[in-house]
């Protein structure tokens, strides 16, 4: 299944005035990039937000989350919003605001080295 498109221009257009954003497609979807850093992205329906681990606990009690589990056990730091819990634009940019401010903090994933 293809990727809701609508939502990822939704998040381009909210991303728009953030530098350094880079778009790559993985999970089936497109993820956005933020500092060479996985930010935000869309899986089938789903927004993938990548917030705070601290932050994860009291994220799972609002609307339309849900813990992210790719590989068949939950992530750290990394949840799934359904339309339900992005209807509103208020609630939308919580979401994306969430997702930018932990931006700075996170790590970015170790580049592997090509073998020769």
């Amino acid at each position: 299944m293809a990727y809701n498109e609508k939502l990822a221009d939704r998040i381009r257009e909210a991303l728009v005035n953030v530098p350094k954003v880079e778009e790559k497609f993985m999970f089936g979807g497109v993820c956005f990039m933020v500092n060479g850093k996985m930010c935000i992205g869309v899986v089938k329906d789903d927004m993938m937000c990548r917030i705070h681990p601290g932050l994860q606990e009291s994220a799972l009690e609002k609307t339309g989350c849900r813990p992210m589990d790719f590989s068949g056990r939950p992530m750290q730091g990394y949840v799934y919003i359904d339309e339900r819990g992005m209807k509103t634009q208020k609630a939308f940019e919580y979401w994306i605001s969430l997702c930018l401010e932990f931006n700075s903090e996170a790590k970015a994933a170790k580049k592997k080295t090509k073998k020769k």
